[in-house]
Protein backbone atom coordinates (compact mmCIF):
# COMPACT_ATOMS: atom_id res chain seq x y z
CA UNK A 1 0.00 0.00 0.00
CA UNK A 2 2.56 2.17 0.64
CA UNK A 3 4.65 1.72 -2.15
CA UNK A 4 1.51 1.95 -4.54
CA UNK A 5 1.52 5.77 -2.66
CA UNK A 6 5.24 6.42 -3.46
CA UNK A 7 4.79 5.34 -7.11
CA UNK A 8 1.55 7.47 -7.63
CA UNK A 9 3.26 10.41 -5.86
CA UNK A 10 6.24 9.72 -8.17
CA UNK A 11 4.23 9.76 -11.48
CA UNK A 12 2.32 13.36 -10.15
CA UNK A 13 5.35 14.96 -9.82
CA UNK A 14 7.06 13.72 -12.59
CA UNK A 15 3.79 14.98 -14.55
CA UNK A 16 3.76 17.94 -13.44
CA UNK A 17 8.06 18.71 -13.79
CA UNK A 18 7.02 18.15 -17.62
CA UNK A 19 4.49 20.11 -17.83
CA UNK A 20 6.54 22.89 -16.25
CA UNK A 21 9.29 21.73 -18.79
CA UNK A 22 6.84 22.38 -21.82
CA UNK A 23 5.58 25.56 -20.33
CA UNK A 24 8.54 27.08 -19.85
CA UNK A 25 10.04 25.67 -23.40
CA UNK A 26 6.42 27.67 -24.80
CA UNK A 27 7.00 30.56 -23.29
CA UNK A 28 10.58 31.22 -25.46
CA UNK A 29 8.63 31.12 -28.48
CA UNK A 30 6.62 34.24 -30.20
CA UNK A 31 3.14 34.23 -29.08
CA UNK A 32 1.41 36.09 -31.85
CA UNK A 33 1.17 35.91 -35.27
CA UNK A 34 0.27 37.41 -38.77
CA UNK A 35 -0.81 35.63 -42.00
CA UNK A 36 -1.73 36.29 -45.62
CA UNK A 37 -4.54 33.39 -47.02
CA UNK A 38 -5.01 32.86 -50.21
CA UNK A 39 -7.15 30.48 -52.21
CA UNK A 40 -10.78 29.58 -53.41
CA UNK A 41 -14.46 29.99 -52.49
CA UNK A 42 -16.68 27.20 -53.45
CA UNK A 43 -20.25 27.96 -53.06
CA UNK A 44 -22.51 24.64 -51.62
CA UNK A 45 -25.75 25.84 -53.64
CA UNK A 46 -27.26 27.74 -56.68
CA UNK A 47 -28.92 31.10 -55.87
CA UNK A 48 -32.62 31.79 -56.99
CA UNK A 49 -33.69 35.22 -57.32
CA UNK A 50 -37.10 36.63 -58.19
CA UNK A 51 -35.84 39.30 -60.04
CA UNK A 52 -36.74 41.53 -63.43
CA UNK A 53 -39.32 39.66 -66.15
CA UNK A 54 -42.45 41.09 -63.93
CA UNK A 55 -41.07 38.82 -60.58
CA UNK A 56 -40.20 35.56 -62.64
CA UNK A 57 -37.99 33.51 -60.76
CA UNK A 58 -34.19 33.27 -62.47
CA UNK A 59 -31.75 30.21 -60.98
CA UNK A 60 -28.06 30.88 -60.85
CA UNK A 61 -25.75 28.50 -61.09
CA UNK A 62 -22.66 29.50 -58.55
CA UNK A 63 -19.27 28.79 -59.02
CA UNK A 64 -15.60 28.98 -57.48
CA UNK A 65 -13.87 32.06 -57.11
CA UNK A 66 -10.95 33.88 -55.57
CA UNK A 67 -10.86 34.44 -51.70
CA UNK A 68 -8.06 35.84 -49.47
CA UNK A 69 -7.73 37.00 -45.77
CA UNK A 70 -5.22 38.73 -43.88
CA UNK A 71 -5.07 37.49 -39.82
CA UNK A 72 -3.66 37.94 -36.55
CA UNK A 73 -3.36 35.94 -33.86
CA UNK A 74 -2.65 35.03 -30.10
CA UNK A 75 -1.60 31.82 -28.47
CA UNK A 76 -2.52 31.78 -24.98
CA UNK A 77 -0.77 28.09 -24.67
CA UNK A 78 0.42 25.75 -27.31
CA UNK A 79 -3.27 23.87 -27.62
CA UNK A 80 -5.57 27.44 -27.79
CA UNK A 81 -5.29 30.49 -30.02
CA UNK A 82 -7.60 33.18 -30.94
CA UNK A 83 -7.95 34.71 -34.32
CA UNK A 84 -8.69 38.01 -35.46
CA UNK A 85 -9.06 38.41 -39.77
CA UNK A 86 -10.08 40.42 -42.42
CA UNK A 87 -10.41 39.14 -46.08
CA UNK A 88 -12.88 39.33 -49.89
CA UNK A 89 -14.39 36.17 -51.48
CA UNK A 90 -16.23 36.56 -54.65
CA UNK A 91 -18.61 33.70 -56.47
CA UNK A 92 -20.16 34.25 -60.40
CA UNK A 93 -22.78 32.68 -61.50
CA UNK A 94 -24.65 32.05 -64.68
CA UNK A 95 -28.24 31.39 -65.59
CA UNK A 96 -29.38 27.94 -65.71
CA UNK A 97 -32.22 29.23 -68.11
CA UNK A 98 -32.04 32.55 -69.54
CA UNK A 99 -28.98 34.59 -70.76
CA UNK A 100 -27.83 36.01 -67.17
CA UNK A 101 -24.89 36.73 -64.96
CA UNK A 102 -24.67 37.23 -61.11
CA UNK A 103 -21.31 38.48 -59.53
CA UNK A 104 -21.28 38.20 -55.11
CA UNK A 105 -18.38 40.60 -54.01
CA UNK A 106 -18.01 39.55 -50.00
CA UNK A 107 -15.90 41.42 -47.33
CA UNK A 108 -15.89 38.96 -44.05
CA UNK A 109 -14.81 40.24 -40.83
CA UNK A 110 -14.32 36.96 -38.66
CA UNK A 111 -13.21 35.45 -35.31
CA UNK A 112 -11.47 32.54 -34.94
CA UNK A 113 -11.23 29.78 -32.11
CA UNK A 114 -8.24 26.94 -32.77
CA UNK A 115 -7.71 24.10 -30.62
CA UNK A 116 -3.79 22.69 -31.48
CA UNK A 117 -2.22 19.33 -31.05
CA UNK A 118 1.65 20.73 -31.63
CA UNK A 119 3.80 17.53 -32.77
CA UNK A 120 7.21 18.42 -33.82
CA UNK A 121 7.50 20.69 -36.67
CA UNK A 122 3.44 20.42 -37.53
CA UNK A 123 0.37 21.76 -36.05
CA UNK A 124 -3.09 20.09 -36.82
CA UNK A 125 -5.76 22.12 -35.50
CA UNK A 126 -9.41 22.60 -35.43
CA UNK A 127 -11.28 25.95 -35.87
CA UNK A 128 -14.73 27.30 -35.36
CA UNK A 129 -15.41 31.41 -35.65
CA UNK A 130 -18.41 34.15 -36.24
CA UNK A 131 -18.15 36.47 -38.64
CA UNK A 132 -19.62 39.43 -39.95
CA UNK A 133 -20.55 39.90 -43.51
CA UNK A 134 -20.73 43.03 -45.83
CA UNK A 135 -22.10 41.49 -49.53
CA UNK A 136 -22.56 43.22 -52.63
CA UNK A 137 -24.68 41.54 -55.77
CA UNK A 138 -24.97 42.35 -59.03
CA UNK A 139 -27.15 40.96 -61.11
CA UNK A 140 -28.04 41.31 -65.48
CA UNK A 141 -29.73 39.63 -67.92
CA UNK A 142 -31.23 40.44 -70.89
CA UNK A 143 -33.74 42.57 -69.36
CA UNK A 144 -31.89 44.80 -66.95
CA UNK A 145 -29.25 45.22 -64.04
CA UNK A 146 -30.24 45.75 -60.75
CA UNK A 147 -26.77 46.21 -58.09
CA UNK A 148 -27.68 46.00 -54.43
CA UNK A 149 -25.44 45.22 -51.02
CA UNK A 150 -26.59 44.35 -47.53
CA UNK A 151 -25.71 46.41 -44.56
CA UNK A 152 -24.49 43.46 -42.40
CA UNK A 153 -24.68 39.81 -42.36
CA UNK A 154 -23.49 37.29 -38.88
CA UNK A 155 -22.52 33.42 -40.05
CA UNK A 156 -20.75 30.94 -38.64
CA UNK A 157 -17.92 28.51 -39.81
CA UNK A 158 -15.85 25.45 -38.86
CA UNK A 159 -12.74 23.92 -40.49
CA UNK A 160 -9.94 22.20 -39.60
CA UNK A 161 -5.70 22.76 -40.88
CA UNK A 162 -2.49 22.21 -40.53
CA UNK A 163 0.41 24.54 -40.17
CA UNK A 164 4.52 23.49 -40.73
CA UNK A 165 6.98 25.47 -38.56
CA UNK A 166 9.49 25.54 -40.83
CA UNK A 167 11.03 28.06 -38.64
CA UNK A 168 10.48 29.47 -34.95
CA UNK A 169 9.26 32.73 -36.36
CA UNK A 170 7.65 31.16 -40.31
CA UNK A 171 5.36 28.91 -41.05
CA UNK A 172 3.30 27.50 -44.04
CA UNK A 173 0.20 25.75 -44.12
CA UNK A 174 -3.24 25.08 -45.34
CA UNK A 175 -6.67 25.77 -44.34
CA UNK A 176 -10.11 24.46 -44.93
CA UNK A 177 -13.45 25.85 -43.29
CA UNK A 178 -17.24 25.88 -44.21
CA UNK A 179 -19.25 28.82 -43.78
CA UNK A 180 -22.95 29.43 -43.31
CA UNK A 181 -24.53 33.46 -43.92
CA UNK A 182 -27.60 34.20 -45.23
CA UNK A 183 -27.84 37.97 -46.62
CA UNK A 184 -31.33 39.60 -47.28
CA UNK A 185 -31.16 41.61 -50.56
CA UNK A 186 -34.45 43.70 -50.68
CA UNK A 187 -36.25 40.55 -48.91
CA UNK A 188 -34.49 37.86 -51.28
CA UNK A 189 -32.09 35.62 -49.34
CA UNK A 190 -28.93 34.22 -50.64
CA UNK A 191 -26.83 31.79 -49.39
CA UNK A 192 -23.39 32.21 -49.05
CA UNK A 193 -23.16 28.56 -47.46
CA UNK A 194 -19.62 26.95 -49.64
CA UNK A 195 -16.14 25.91 -48.43
CA UNK A 196 -13.18 28.66 -48.82
CA UNK A 197 -10.01 26.43 -49.21
CA UNK A 198 -6.61 28.71 -48.46
CA UNK A 199 -2.88 28.56 -48.41
CA UNK A 200 -1.39 30.24 -45.33
CA UNK A 201 2.06 31.97 -45.13
CA UNK A 202 2.46 33.10 -41.44
CA UNK A 203 5.03 35.06 -39.65
CA UNK A 204 5.12 34.93 -35.84
CA UNK A 205 6.46 37.58 -33.47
Amino acid sequence: MKFNRIKTTLVILIAAALSMASLAAAADKPVDYFALKAGVYSPSTSHNLNTFNAGNRTELDSKTGFAGEVAFGHYFTPMLALELGAGYFESKGSALAQPGELKLKVVPLVATGKVLIPIGIIEPYGLFGIGAYFTEMDVSNNIGAMKDSTEVTYGLHAGVGVNINFQENMFLGVEGKYLWAEPSFGGQHLKLNGFITTAVLGFRY
